[in-house]
């Protein structure tokens, strides 16, 4: 066999080709990639519930101590609590030594089993209050409030602190009330300038005569007159129109405004010899202009100027 050059050319006397190059990230690498891809998840975990706490403390639902006025759960009944707890503080606060036997026995449906039948009273003395109404109730959950009390007891206004137990549609004087100081007298802000249509005010001040006489005899006819619609009716002659004192009317719309109106009621003694006596008031109008005439809308009390 010849064994010449052409022998050296044989398919299997090649030199082999390279080996293509392996992916770089082989072997253990991998691990790597899949490391970082954890850390980043973690991080990311951290910041939305850092950014997140905070926001549901914010939001969170009221206490289930304490009853919110819109959760949808049972609240304390603050009406029927208030009505329980005058009708105990009339018997509380009126007492006399003469007569403690009543009292006692009054007070007997109000308190707990084994309470002092007195309530903390020596039997000695004498008390009388009047006026006696519900100021405000303080709810603690939704079965314990603090209903008070305003009452004028001798010359003195005062609180009476009650505290009140509901249960089951029942109610108990859940403890000693407390006498506290009357409501403090606020003190109004300074008024700012209000700017006035003077003209408007010189107006009304002579048309608003005739719908106030009407209003203080509930005369429908001329009520019908002065007035726009059936809603006011008056006063049934309580009291006879004075005079109008003073209309304050701030510039705005041409046809519509909402002013104040001063006027001074002639008011009729209550016994048969009695003497007239005068009252000096302050009403919201809303009022509204056809044909160069003002007509009222609507009339309630008035609250300060500017507020």
């Amino acid at each position: 066999m010849d064994e010449g050059p052409a022998a050296l050319d044989e398919p299997w006397d090649e030199e082999p080709k390279a080996r293509k190059k392996q992916w770089s990230g082989g072997g253990g690498r991998w691990w790597i990639w899949v490391g970082r891809a954890l850390l980043w998840t973690f991080v990311l975990v951290v910041i939305v519930n850092g950014i997140r706490a905070p926001f549901e403390r914010f939001t969170a639902e009221t206490p289930s101590s304490i009853t919110s006025a819109d959760d949808g759960g049972p609240k304390f009944p603050q009406t029927q609590a208030s009505a329980y707890a005058l009708q105990f503080a009339q018997v509380y606060l009126n007492y006399d030594e003469n007569s403690t036997g009543g009292r006692q026995e009054e007070l007997a449906r109000f308190l707990p089993e084994g309470a002092d039948a007195q309530f903390g009273w020596n039997g000695l003395g004498q008390l009388s209050a009047q006026h006696i109404q519900v100021l405000s109730v303080d709810v603690k959950d939704v079965d314990d409030a603090i209903v008070n009390i305003a009452a004028k007891a001798g010359e003195r206004w005062v609180t009476l602190a009650v505290p009140v137990y509901a249960k089951g549609g029942g109610f108990v004087i859940s403890g000693e009330p407390a006498l506290l100081e009357a409501p403090k007298k606020a003190q109004l802000p300074q008024e700012s300038g209000v700017e006035h249509d003077e003209e408007l005010e010189a107006q009304l001040k002579t048309q608003l005569v005739g719908f106030f006489q009407a209003y203080g005899n509930s005369d429908v006819v001329n009520l019908q007159r002065f007035t726009e619609g059936d809603g006011i009716t008056g006063l049934g002659s309580a009291v006879n129109l004075l005079e109008i004192f003073e209309v304050s009317a701030p510039p705005g719309d041409s046809g519509e405004r909402t002013v104040t109106a001063t006027v001074r009621w002639k008011v009729p003694p209550t016994q048969p010899r009695g003497t007239e006596g005068q009252l000096t008031q302050t009403y919201e109008l809303a009022v509204v202009k056809k044909d160069d005439q003002w007509s009222v809308r609507s009339i309630r009390g008035a609250v300060r100027a500017g507020s």
